[in-house]
């Protein structure tokens, strides 16, 4: 496995930042994950647009998109795989035992790791934590993963694969990696991107391409929607089959079903969709 750091490809064994890397001491980075098909990333402008307003969001400086583009691209080669996911992270760089921000300049690396197509249903829970969405990280794709990976080892334990969170007044938001939509009444819904959740590039593809809405959800709209699907980067559209102890029989449903085969026929037909 080759891997960039810093502006140069390396080994596994020799890919290595400082332990007074920001990113490690306090989180303080943000990353993407990309989907890498046959040596070719899906929605790479996209993505590193994302990647700028996470930055500025955190106060880093902005990312030289070229030189993200040829890290990519020299991981990509020296990596070859049928499926792969793409991982870009930007730090802080070198700084204090602390907060404090440090004078040495940001660190970029980029990984990639071999991947499997993901089952076409899956099951759910919802976790009793929730997505601050006043924070100062709202809608930034940070490193501060910490409550992340606790919320998805609870539902490993349950015999799910994702955990859904509500916001702070009990909307539905988004899950540890993913965002959600569901089917209320034969429409198709997402939660707005003012409930704190992640402004997803997979979820505003299939927002865009299915015509889905945005709207204000309440957490029990889990209890009743007649379809659910998560949407990412290495889900695409996904089905949920269960919801807790909810079964949603017949999963994935017609409109799931639709949503599912328009996003990839688009993505087949454009690999880097530009938006709008």
């Amino acid at each position: 496995m080759r891997i960039w750091v810093n502006g140069g490809l390396r080994d596994a064994d020799d890919a290595l930042v400082s332990v007074f890397d920001h990113g490690l001491t306090v989180g303080d980075g943000i990353f993407e994950t990309v989907k890498a098909t046959d040596g070719r990333p899906f929605a790479l402008t996209r993505h590193l647009d994302r990647l700028t307003r996470s930055a500025r969001g955190l106060g880093l400086p902005d990312p030289d998109h070229d030189e993200v583009r040829r890290a990519c691209a020299a991981v990509i080669e020296a990596n070859p795989m049928p499926l792969g996911r793409l991982r870009i992270t930007y730090t802080g760089g070198l700084s204090p035992l602390g907060s404090d921000r440090g004078d040495k300049g940001p660190s970029l690396v980029v990984a990639l790791a071999a991947t499997t197509r993901r089952p076409d249903t899956t099951a759910v829970i919802t976790v009793p934590w929730t997505r601050n969405e006043r924070g100062a990280l709202v809608g930034l794709k940070t490193t501060s993963y910490a409550e992340n990976v606790v919320a998805l080892a609870r539902a490993h334990e349950q015999g799910a694969s994702e955990a859904i969170f509500a916001n702070t007044v009990g909307q539905l938001c988004e899950g540890t990696g993913s965002n959600i939509f569901v089917v209320v009444d034969g429409q198709l819904f997402t939660p707005r991107l003012s409930s704190g959740c992640l402004a997803g590039i997979t979820r505003a593809l299939t927002a865009d391409w299915t015509g889905a809405q945005e709207a204000d959800l309440p957490m029990d709209v889990l209890e009743r929607a007649e379809e659910i699907f998560l949407t990412s980067s290495t889900r695409d559209v996904q089905a949920v089959h269960r919801v807790d102890g909810r079964e949603l029989p017949g999963a994935p449903g017609p409109l799931t079903a639709k949503a599912m085969r328009i996003f990839e026929e688009h993505a087949a037909a454009d690999p880097d969709p530009l938006p709008a």
